[in-house]
């Protein structure tokens, strides 16, 4: 099927009923835009900063609707214009152009490289190296696809640090690429935790794709199935001001002598983080990327501990 897009321009006051009324007439979508942009008669509108809008169009509106390439879209303009008891206003058309939308944006995501070894792969593509650790990952509505420097930070310390045979805890696991990222390095044992039930339904689902034993909790069901338990290593990949307040509980969950790894911080938050963990676990900067720190520290043996 091909579509045709009607191109009105009208006044403020026409702009909004002759939308509806393109709908009613069988428009399959109806857009509104400034027939003034680019040029010095342009203005902000729908909340722009510092001006609140207070009418739903521009003084000189284009009114844009989607229809059906084969319909006869001077009868649908002719019925808006009579339901909006106004005369039939000149029009032209547009042809929009035949793509396939799906390849379209599946075309939008590469498998992106980190670190040394690792791939994180959309399922329509292949992997680039198949010797190579390989997450098959694609976009959706849980965070944690590699492509955020906080994400890529945290993989990197990972395979920098691979926790084989190790218990580990990704604390706000987004879509669970770390937890993942962990289990196929050789964790003995992966939980992950997130607010969302989305993002944990998302984690669940892509760890059973690629092949990770991982259990996946809300914050509530993880304090009941491991009320006190503690981890080699804690990576926590959310945002400054709750990795600050959530400093005694994550740094609790630290193993004596176990790693604690954060990001989600900017540059100049470092500081601030590090400080909020310092009656904890020393940490400091690891890596920069793009603006953003992972920062990491190791806790504490317990009084009398060797090693």
């Amino acid at each position: 099927m091909s579509w045709t897009e009607i191109v009105i321009e009208v006044a403020r006051e026409q702009a909004e009923a002759l939308s509806d009324a393109l709908m009613e007439a069988g428009a399959l979508s109806v857009s509104v835009e400034d027939a003034d942009e680019g040029t010095d008669a342009e203005r902000p509108l729908f909340g722009e900063p510092g001006m609140e809008p207070t009418e739903a169009a521009w003084d000189h509106s284009r009114v844009i609707a989607l229809a059906d390439t084969g319909a006869d879209h001077a009868a649908l303009v002719g019925e808006a214009a009579q339901a909006c008891g106004i005369a039939t206003p000149t029009f032209s058309l547009r042809a929009v152009a035949e793509q396939d939308w799906v390849r379209l944006t599946q075309s939008q995501f590469e498998p992106i490289h980190i670190g040394k070894n690792i791939w994180v792969v959309p399922s329509w593509h292949d992997a680039p190296d198949p010797d190579a650790l390989i997450l098959e990952l694609d976009p959706g509505l849980a965070f944690g696809t590699g492509s955020h420097p906080t994400t890529r930070l945290c993989m990197e310390w990972l395979e920098s640090h691979p926790p084989a045979g190790k218990t580990v805890l990704d604390y706000g696991c987004g879509s669970g690429i770390l937890a993942m990222v962990a289990s196929k390095l050789g964790a003995d044992a992966v939980a992950g935790v997130d607010i969302d039930p989305q993002a944990i339904e998302s984690a669940r689902y892509n760890g059973e794709r690629n092949r990770c034993e991982i259990a996946y909790f809300l914050p509530e069901a993880f304090g009941d199935a491991h009320p006190d338990d503690r981890f080699d290593l804690v990576v926590a990949n959310i945002l400054s001001s709750p990795l600050k307040l959530m400093a005694p509980m994550l740094a609790s969950r630290v193993s004596p002598g176990g790693a604690l790894v954060l990001s989600g911080i900017l540059e100049r938050q470092a500081d601030e983080v590090i400080a909020a963990y310092a009656p904890f676990i020393d940490m400091q900067v690891w890596a920069r990327h793009e603006g953003w720190v992972c920062i990491a520290g190791q806790a504490r043996q317990q009084p009398g501990a060797t090693g």
